[in-house]
């Protein structure tokens, strides 16, 4: 007689992912500079990578929308970038919302993708994410 093993999980293979880390933010003379690393790991490339983020200030109330274009993502590729936030302030930062993808273009890829295979993380004192 054969007994029935229980079923065991199979690891799931590495989700499809765009991961963005808001890795720094530092006062510039234009304002607050703001440095990601973004890794596409989605498995195409992207032509174009454009999202929509909320700033909100020290008490929690939106300062201003704006839009952080990303350029070229190439597949499996580590990129640094950096943008500058006219007349921020980083010290009264308190959070960056990423609030939707504006643009999401590569052969095949879905405008959705972005979003939603987006994984946030941040090295800085400023909450961020979706």
């Amino acid at each position: 007689m054969l007994a029935a093993a229980p079923a065991v999980a199979q690891p799931q293979s590495s989700a499809a992912a765009l991961s963005l880390e808001l890795n720094a933010a530092q006062p510039s003379d234009k304002g607050c500079r703001l440095t990601f690393v973004v890794n596409n790991a989605l498995g195409a490339d992207l032509s174009k990578a454009a999202f929509e983020i909320a700033l909100f200030n020290a008490a929690g109330v939106v300062d201003r929308l704006t839009v952080l274009d990303f350029k070229d993502l190439p597949a499996g590729k580590t990129k640094v970038t950096r943008f500058d936030l006219a007349g921020a302030d980083c010290g009264k930062l308190s959070r960056v919302l990423i609030n939707s993808t504006t643009e999401c273009t590569g052969n095949g890829v879905d405008p959705a993708t972005c979003m939603r295979g987006l994984k946030t993380s941040t090295k800085t004192g400023i909450a961020f994410g979706v």
